[in-house]
């Protein structure tokens, strides 16, 4: 299986040398999305010439980088996308098993990982706010599309490509997750939660604007 193993960031100097020195560790093929950095992040990927990287002129959202990376994926044939933040959160050693998921023991189209499906010894606490969220959007996805989830945010996830091909996103920020989930079900397509540890290295990381009241992320 052909793993593309993607990382969508903005504003990620102080994680990103960290981060891409593990992800290479446990994958031959990666993309950087640079959605618009102004922090000097697209500097230290012009430096490196073992990396796929897309440049936004400007910041879109996340969803944006999403949708490059999941573009990138298809025109280039890879069979599995694996998405990855690049704050820290997610640890690089579960890309194999994260995409190996996708075909044991049953084929599915979705792997998404999740930080409340088991626990780990040295899990954190997450922000109170973000939790309740988290579980309040959990709930609206059962009622409305008898969608079953235990953490519908997580962005460590493993795609087959091959399923990407109908999905339209035009939602480009941080409600992209719930454009995505909806048109899943839609299509009917296989999902399986993987369980990832509860890591949260900046509880106040900044969403964006209004985004940081967590009040107006829930309106959102």
């Amino acid at each position: 299986m052909k793993v593309l193993t993607a990382l969508p960031v903005f504003n990620e100097a102080n994680h990103l040398e960290a981060v891409l020195s593990e992800v290479r560790r446990y994958s031959s093929n990666i993309l950087v999305v640079d959605d618009g950095s102004t922090d000097g992040t697209s500097e230290l990927l012009d430096r490196e010439s073992d990396l796929f990287v897309i440049h936004h002129d400007q910041n879109l959202g996340y969803g944006a980088g999403l949708r490059s990376a999941f573009g990138f994926a298809q025109k280039h044939n890879f069979d599995a996308l694996v998405t990855i933040d690049c704050d820290g959160q997610h640890q690089p050693c579960l890309i194999p098993a994260l995409a190996a998921a996708l075909e044991s023991p049953d084929a599915v189209d979705v792997v998404s990982g999740s930080r409340y499906l088991q626990a780990f010894e040295n899990d954190t606490a997450p922000p109170e706010a973000r939790r309740a969220i988290n579980m309040k959007i959990n709930r609206l996805l059962k009622d409305e599309l008898g969608l079953v989830l235990t953490d519908s945010f997580c962005g460590f996830k493993a795609y087959r490509v091959t399923a990407l091909k109908n999905l339209e996103v035009s939602e480009l920020g941080y409600a992209m997750p719930m454009q995505f989930w909806v048109q899943v079900v839609a299509q009917e397509l296989r999902i399986r939660e993987f369980p990832v540890p509860l890591i949260y290295l900046e509880e106040e990381r900044s969403f964006g604007g209004s985004l940081d009241d967590s009040e107006q992320r829930l309106k959102y």
